[in-house]
């Protein structure tokens, strides 16, 4: 049972940050359009933008992986933030050549330290840290 509520917690920390993704994507779309492009290489302002949404939305997500995995919440958190490693890295695969390494790169880091930094705040407001 502790397997599949520690599953849920990540299903539910990730769920958090596509939904608060795909949320800011459609209002970036709505307002700025220039700024969400399908190809080419995103312009600084939209590069800032994303690496700064991206961010805390996994943080968002890596608080509510901790908060949901109550028995081993740092676990939870931190495979939480390999997954998204894994996922950025395939990500800047797919992109290569069609946005700037140094964007995927940041991206790459930015995400899963956004999931490090939200279950560490949930860990320091249980206490733990």
């Amino acid at each position: 049972m502790v397997i599949l509520h520690g599953f849920f917690a990540l299903l539910a920390g990730f769920a958090v940050m596509a939904v608060l993704l795909i949320a800011v994507t459609a209002l970036l779309t709505f307002f700025v359009p220039e700024w969400v492009r399908t190809e080419g290489r995103p312009g600084p302002g939209a590069a800032f933008v994303t690496l700064g949404y991206s961010f805390l939305a996994a943080a968002a997500g890596g608080y509510v992986t901790a908060r949901i995995a109550a028995a081993s919440p740092l676990v939870y958190m931190l495979a939480l933030a390999l997954a998204v490693l894994v996922l950025a890295a395939l990500s800047a695969l797919q992109a290569r050549g069609r946005q700037p390494i140094w964007y995927q790169l940041l991206l790459a880091v930015l995400s899963p330290l956004g999931v490090v930094a939200g279950g560490l705040i949930r860990l320091r407001i249980l206490g733990i840290l």
